[in-house]
């Protein structure tokens, strides 16, 4: 007899969630969580702004960002993210 492989679907988390856990550990100033998945919470993209970005490359702010968020980001499909120190952040504001 062959043998199954059962595949646990994960639920996805509530945007709600993901962004309060980046405001917390990251004291962040402003977090933007968009669901592109129709509201399943399996894709999402990110916007963070955190003075803890201040003298960090790109790679280290991505790290931070997948630190704090892991459990969640554990249990959907897609994550991208944009992180901004609080100046980036307003001169980008400034421009639109």
């Amino acid at each position: 007899m062959g043998k199954f492989i059962s595949h646990k679907m994960t639920e996805g988390v509530p945007k709600d969630q993901l962004e309060n856990v980046l405001r917390e550990k990251l004291a962040a100033t402003h977090v933007d969580a968009q669901d592109k998945s129709d509201g399943c919470g399996q894709n999402f993209e990110v916007v963070v702004v955190s003075a803890a970005f201040e003298g960090k490359n790109l790679l280290a702010r991505h790290r931070l960002v997948n630190d704090a968020a892991k459990d969640e980001i554990a249990r959907i499909h897609a994550f991208s993210q944009k992180c901004y120190t609080p100046q980036q952040w307003a001169d980008l504001q400034n421009k639109a």
